[in-house]
This record gives structure tokens, sequence and C-alpha cells, in this order.
């Protein structure tokens, strides 16, 4: 366990707040007077490494730097960088050592630390470390001033097309503001395909790196769409490792930083998954169609999940819709369902199909029926007023 010692001040106006730690004394002094002036005041000195508790506590404690030693053994060392990056998304890690090691410098990369500060340790290179921390501190203050909505989309039960109605209100969300999609479905997922993005990355790659998972690092994941819509496909291969709810959490919360939306297709996550995409997102949109089964199953799944509080963010959404069905009128869906449907995507089999076979989304298709649908729940989502439709102009003939 690391013994805290650490300045109480308070911390002069712009100043970065920097824990620095380490089991050699010396250098942790080295440290603390390379480390004097305007730019940071050291807040915390450990004489050793943090175990599983103290890093949480230095998480919460919301400093801007953390400063590790890695000498003289750089396994402890690097086992703090990695909960550290993995605890806290605004911290920035620097290492320092003597070891001229390239092996070791790619490992504390791959942990998640940002500067490699070579011993002996010159003011001048610490300096420039520091302002690169400063304008990250920055940036990450002023996303967090700003979290986009997060807007999930599941399904009743498989071939809904819960894919294909998310993927359509993402392209006609994405005319209004900054918006990603991602697609959770790890194992089937194929929400980049229908949209007829080819991808180099995918939200694999993603979670397997959520320990150094920024901003940066996640943009260079993300394709472009041709209506501006960043997509982060599923895996093209079945993986052998299942997401977690911490990666999924961090991946969801470092995208909604950037985006002014962010639009999720669920897939079929576990419950655990489940209730923590419910209770991050913003709305969650059920799709189910018209039958029996999807309605018992919606019905199921509104009773487990949006029973209470939660109720407020669910918008149910019938694909594939056809008004005069008359085995099952609105009434019954309405009484199944325990609410009101908000969203009715009218029934054409053909043109979905055709859209996704050729990669083109529906929505880009402005005067189609589905494409109205969705455009009208973009519209909902981001708090545009719907133009109105232009009415039918009857002549004599």
């Amino acid at each position: 366990m690391a013994t805290f010692t650490g300045a109480t001040e308070s911390l002069s106006m712009g100043a970065l707040s920097v824990v620095i730690m380490g089991p050699d004394e010396e250098q942790r002094k080295a440290m603390a007077k390379a480390l004097a002036g305007p730019q940071a005041t050291v807040a915390r000195e450990l004489s050793g490494y943090p175990d599983v508790d103290e890093v949480a506590d230095l998480v919460k404690g919301d400093y801007d730097v953390a400063i590790v030693h890695l000498d003289p053994d750089p396994e402890p060392a690097l086992d703090v960088i990695e909960s550290l990056c993995s605890g806290s998304n605004s911290m920035t890690v620097m290492v320092h050592s003597a070891r001229q090691d390239p092996q070791l410098l790619l490992r504390c990369m791959r942990a998640g630390a940002r500067e490699f500060l070579a011993e002996p340790l010159f003011a001048s290179v610490i300096g420039e470390a520091l302002v690169r921390a400063s304008v990250r501190r920055d940036e990450v203050r002023r996303r967090k001033t700003a979290v986009g909505k997060l807007l999930v989309f599941t399904g009743a039960k498989g071939g809904v097309g819960v894919t294909t109605v998310a993927s359509n209100f993402a392209v006609a969300l994405a005319q209004y503001a900054k918006v990603a999609l991602m697609d959770l479905d790890l194992e089937l997922g194929d929400a980049a395909l229908t949209l007829g993005v080819s991808a180099k990355f995918t939200t694999l790659d993603a979670l397997q790196n959520a320990a150094r998972l920024d901003s940066d690092f996640l943009a260079g994941l993300l394709t472009k769409h041709a209506s501006g819509l960043a997509v982060l496909g599923a895996p093209d291969t079945i993986p052998l490792v299942q997401s977690t709810k911490d990666g999924i959490g961090r991946m969801l919360r470092v995208a909604r930083e950037d985006f002014a939306y962010v639009v999720v297709d669920a897939g079929s996550p576990s419950i655990d998954l489940h209730e923590a995409l419910f209770e991050m997102a913003s709305t969650v949109y059920l799709v189910a169609q018209v039958s029996v089964a999807d309605l018992r199953n919606a019905n199921r799944f509104i009773t487990r999940y949006f029973s209470g509080a939660n109720r407020d963010k669910l918008e149910i959404i019938l694909n594939r819709y056809v008004a005069r069905n008359v085995e099952i009128d609105d009434l019954a869906i309405t009484k199944a369902l325990t609410v009101p449907a908000k969203w009715k995507i009218p029934n054409d089999y053909a043109a979905a199909r055709r859209a996704q076979n050729s990669g083109v989304a529906v929505a880009s298709e402005k005067n189609h029926p589905i494409a109205r649908s969705f455009a009208q729940m973009a519209q909902a989502a981001c708090g545009e007023i719907a133009s109105p439709e232009k009415k039918k102009m009857f002549g004599l003939f």
C-alpha cells in the first residue's frame, strides 16, 4: 500500500493538479522539483504504488495528471497505469524511467499512458508535456459540459427490423446534428452492411481497447457515411469474448462527449447489459410488429424493464405496419402493450429489402412513405418542428 503525503493548499487558477508516485524517494523529489512553477501543483505524493481502493480514490479526486515512476520494477507500475486509465477518461497518465526500452514504452502506451519521460529529467521536456496535458484537460472539460443523448433501439423479438429502423433513423437524424451509430450486436450485427459502409475497425476494437479509449482513439475507429453519420459496426466474425458492461459504458460515455446523439443498435444483450443501457439512455425505442407473438413479447419486455420510472423513456415503434389490420386493431395493440405505440413505420417490404441489399438507406429517399416516417422520428428526437405536408389539390377533372 502506498503512503500519501501532499499539498492541501488550494490550486492556483489554471494549474494542473498532479499526483506523483513511485518507491524511490529521491526520484519523487526530483520530479517535484522539475514540476515547480505555475503550470502544475503537486497535490499528492505516493511512496509506492496504490492498491485498488487507492486508485479508486485517485480517480474520484479528479486529479489532472498522474506521474508514475517505472523503476525499479515496471510490472506493478504498469498495473497501476492500466487501472488509472481504465478508471478515468480525463486524467493524463505520464511515466518516467531511466530505461530506454522500446518494448517497455510500447507496453506503457498500450496501458494508456500518454507521455514517456526519459531520465534524466529536464524541466523543458516536462514543461512541454504539461502543456499538452493542460490542453487535453481543457478539452475534456469542454466536452463534459455538453453530453450527447443516448438513443437505444431494441426489439421485442428477432427479425422485427431493429437494425433497419435504427440505421435509417440515424441517417435521418444526421441531417440535423452530429450523430454516431454503434452496433452492439457483436455476434450477428449488420448495421454497417445495411448502410453500405465498409469499415476497417469495429465495435470489438473499441471494447478490446477500453482502457485507452478516449475521443481521439474512438474517432480513429469510426467510418463516415455519405449522410455525415459516423458508424461503428459489428465485427465480421463472431468474437470469442463477450462484451462487458464496463467496456460498453466507457465506449458510450466517450462517444457522447463528441456527438450530440449516439444511436445504439442494442442487438440481443444480456439482462445486465439491457439494464445498463436503459439506465444510461435518454430514449429507448422498442421495435415490434403487429402479431400475437410480437405483442406478447413486447408486453413482457415492458413489464420487466419499464414498469416504473423508466417508462417515460420508452417509445414503441410498430414496424411494417398495415393500417387496415382487421385481425388486430389499434385498440387491441394498445391493450396488449399497456401503452400506445408512438411510431408506425408503413409496410413496404420490397423497398426495405431493396435498400438493404443495395446498401442505400430508405431514409435518403425523401418522398418515400417510410422515409417520411423516419424524418418525423428524427425531428421529434432533436426538437425540430416537422414541416407540414402539402395538401393535395383537387381540380374539376
